[in-house]
């Protein structure tokens, strides 16, 4: 092996895991990967029970660019793996008690007549959006996402260029100077709350979200997105990695200031020249009970995001007024959000995002069937309380309102039936608090104020995934992997050998 057969360790099996490991791979480094769970993945798992196939994590794929630039980093091409579908409408959002909907789509003549079925006014900004939005994107996201922001110095440089494009406003109000009507405000400003930011408080940043769905389309992979995690899971294989699931990592071994390994829970070591922690961020302290984070680099301590309560239904009908994403939204939206994020209580309300993707693969689920996911944002688990209590509470209450809404029958149509709820994430994925999210995207906890790529206190120390610079999101994710091999090559600068066939960096978008 190049370089001399150094050994890298990632704890954690997500997409910023598997992508980097790809990457570090490709440039010579032997990479063990060490999975709590009995399968690779992490929240972008998979379950598959009675014909019916369930992703149980993100389920609707951007930026699909950045996806290729991860298997070119390993000699391949992403069409040899996996195939992608656009979707059009990428979504279609509902109100209770309203009879018009909204087709979320990158058809632009088709987005300006869904806007039009509610304003004029606010069809004739879109234009404007997207110009500011699209600026958001090219300067921030493009730009800060593949920057470590290590010094302050770096993040406080940025800030004439967010200042410039309005983009430390929060969202919310930055949507709201181009729509008035408010089904168009929140069609085009609800997407930071399922990567776990309210949109009230989340910066203008993420308006990027809403202008990529429309300018790089809305993207499905067939056999769902753990298609891609089995892909990725494959290619380590082939190149010399190694998986070890059911491995959960209890501490990460120091010496003299630099990591040295990890410790799992059945006492055995695993020494490597490098630790890269693809978990959840905010359990970095407890796997170093003897080195805490003291570096007062962050405003507060980092706060988690909301959790979430899952059900994954399979029924013996299809239910023909769901497209493959669909979003029912009750009847007092900004009360839901901050029930579920700033309040921490159990929502009043209801906002649901549904994912049926027998709609476009029939072989999800069995002939006359449809697998249906069902995602209510509920409070973490500060809120105190007691979801043995609270699940099949909740779970009849959210399958009633859809009844009610417009699936008569569907508690009659189940006969498989699996959820997750915030204990779930606690005690399976390992989530602090059992957030869904890992750390919120507010403004004081972005770029140098999120978890650093790179551990400040203890050398040869990484972070990737959705908790660490520049977010959450499988996007997110996969750009974590590329600022921290950047951050790794500058740290280990002996030569390396890479595989790729093409650049790593920013390949020409679609």
């Amino acid at each position: 092996m190049a370089q001399g057969g150094r050994q890298a360790i990632i704890v954690g099996s997500g997409f910023g895991g598997l992508s980097t490991a790809i990457r570090l791979l490709s440039d010579g480094w032997q990479v063990t990967i060490l999975e709590a769970r009995p399968e690779i993945g992490g929240r972008a798992s998979r379950i598959q029970e009675g014909g019916y196939t369930f992703d149980t994590g993100p389920s609707l794929i951007t930026m699909p660019w950045l996806f290729e630039e991860v298997y070119a980093a390993a000699g391949e091409k992403m069409s040899d793996h996996v195939t992608l579908r656009q979707l059009q409408p990428g979504y279609r959002i509902f109100w209770t008690g309203e009879d018009r909907h909204f087709d979320f789509g990158s058809d632009r003549e088709q987005l300006l007549a869904e806007m039009r079925k509610f304003s004029n006014d606010d069809a004739n900004q879109l234009e404007a959006f997207l110009a500011a939005s699209g600026a958001i994107h090219r300067e921030g996201i493009l730009v800060s996402g593949r920057q470590n922001f290590l010094n302050l110095k770096d993040f406080v440089k940025l800030l004439p260029t967010m200042a410039r494009l309005d983009a430390i406003r929060f969202l919310q109000g930055w949507v709201g100077k181009f729509f008035k009507e408010p089904h168009v405000q929140q069609a085009f400003g609800f997407h930071s709350l399922f990567i776990g930011g309210d949109p009230s408080r989340v910066p203008a940043i993420y308006s990027a979200l809403a202008y990529l769905q429309i300018a790089d389309g809305i993207w499905y992979t067939e056999g769902g997105v753990y298609s891609i995690i089995e892909s990725f899971g494959k290619i380590i294989a082939k190149m010399g990695g190694v998986i070890h699931t059911n491995s959960k990592v209890d501490q990460i071994l120091h010496r003299n200031g630099r990591a040295t390994g990890v410790r799992t829970a059945d006492g055995e070591v695993h020494n490597a020249d490098l630790v890269i922690y693809n978990g959840d961020v905010t359990a970095r302290d407890a796997l170093l009970p003897d080195a805490p984070d003291a570096f007062p680099w962050r405003l507060r301590p980092l706060r988690t995001t909301m959790s979430a309560h899952m059900l994954y239904l399979g029924t013996n009908k299809k239910f023909e007024k769901l497209l493959h994403h669909t979003l029912v939204v009750g009847d007092d939206y900004y009360g839901f959000i901050k029930d579920v994020t700033r309040e921490r209580r159990m929502p009043r309300s209801n906002a649901v995002y549904i994912h049926a993707p027998s709609r476009t693969e029939p072989e999800m689920a069995p002939p006359g069937g449809d697998s249906i996911a069902i995602l209510l944002p509920v409070p973490n688990l500060r809120s105190g309380d007691d979801w043995t209590e609270a699940e099949p509470r909740m779970r009849d209450r959210t399958l009633e309102w859809l009844e009610n809404w417009g699936l008569p029958g569907l508690r009659d149509s189940i006969v498989v039936e699996r959820s997750w709820t915030p204990l779930t994430f606690r005690d399976e994925l390992l989530a602090p608090d059992g957030n869904a999210f890992a750390v919120e995207p507010s403004l004081e906890q972005s770029a140098y104020f999120r978890q650093p790529n790179r551990d400040r206190t203890i050398a040869g120390l990484y972070y990737v995934g959705g908790g660490t610079h520049p977010g959450a999101g499988m996007p997110g994710a996969l750009l974590t992997s590329q600022v921290t091999q950047d951050l790794i090559r500058g740290d280990y600068p002996a030569p390396f050998t890479s595989r790729a066939t093409g650049p790593t960096g920013n390949l020409v978008r679609p």
